[in-house]
């Protein structure tokens, strides 16, 4: 977001911060942003809008740390992927009607600095899901900069968001981190099976390269929805079981091509969107 922002001039100063100085030093050196602190506190003095890009389960105690030294009328949102538990420590941390929770649907396995790119979310849809003791102004605000940088921005409410992003986005990581599990339990260190690995894994187990720290937190912060995803998996894939044991050709190739139509889709329409963007 410091990238972007800085390479479309949408803000005075752009200031980052980081407990590892080694990131507030590349994010200089990159420019990312103006300035860079080991402390959010200092970083946040003085600030119109603070954005929280933390696992979700370090966003309390983050907002509990800032809360004090926010500028009146500072506006602050987030970009993480659970937003049931961050509207409500928002909501009992954040006095007031400007905090804004968000996400963005976009984002790469690479983590760090060097991972960033200005044109991160150009195309991409971003979430918000603020409350009704939410300050309009404050969701204008929020808004304007997600546009402004590129993003198509909806509204939902945190619950749904949940539901809907269980299915979507954390059951895919969780399938992933599955199945490299799997496939390492097959050898000591699943080295001499990576000669063998070719494209289709390595596209489907992409996301596995994911930082560690950010998906523990989504699946505690969205346990109950990504339980119940991995459920009705569980019963999907029992469902193919029973017909790989019943040796039923027809029924499995039913079952693909009902799948193979809706991935086509989703690629057409992403496929569809990206020309858009590149205003063809």
């Amino acid at each position: 977001m410091g990238l972007a922002c800085r390479a479309r001039r949408l803000a005075k100063e752009v200031r980052g911060a980081d407990q590892d100085p080694d990131h507030c030093a590349q994010a200089l050196a990159l420019g990312l942003v103006d300035l860079a602190f080991p402390d959010a506190v200092v970083a946040v003095q003085g600030a119109d809008m603070v954005v929280l890009a933390v696992p979700v389960g370090a966003i309390p105690s983050t907002i509990e740390r800032i809360a004090p030294h926010l500028a009146p009328g500072a506006v602050v949102t987030d970009v993480g992927s659970v937003k049931g538990s961050v509207a409500t420590a928002m909501e009992r941390l954040l006095h007031g009607g400007n905090a804004v929770p968000g996400h963005p649907i976009a984002g790469r396995e690479r983590s760090g600095p060097a991972a960033a790119s200005a044109e991160l979310f150009v195309g991409a849809k971003c979430v918000l899901t603020p409350s009704g003791s939410t300050d309009p102004t404050a969701v204008e605000r929020v808004r304007g900069l997600w546009r402004a940088i590129g993003a198509d921005v909806v509204e939902m409410t945190p619950d749904r968001h949940d539901e809907v992003f269980a299915a979507v986005s954390h059951l895919p990581h969780i399938v992933a981190y599955a199945l490299m599990g799997a496939i390492l339990d097959l050898t000591d260190d699943g080295e001499e099976l990576h000669e063998f690995a070719a494209g289709g894994l390595r596209d489907f187990t992409r996301v596995a390269m994911s930082h560690p720290g950010m998906w523990r937190d989504i699946c505690l912060a969205n346990r109950q929805k990504i339980l119940e995803m991995i459920a009705r998996f569980q019963v999907a894939l029992g469902h193919l079981a029973a017909k790989i044991s019943a040796e039923d050709g027809e029924g499995l190739y039913r079952q693909f091509t009902r799948a193979r139509a809706w991935r086509e889709a989703v690629e057409s329409e992403k496929e569809a969107g990206d020309r858009t963007c590149n205003g063809e």
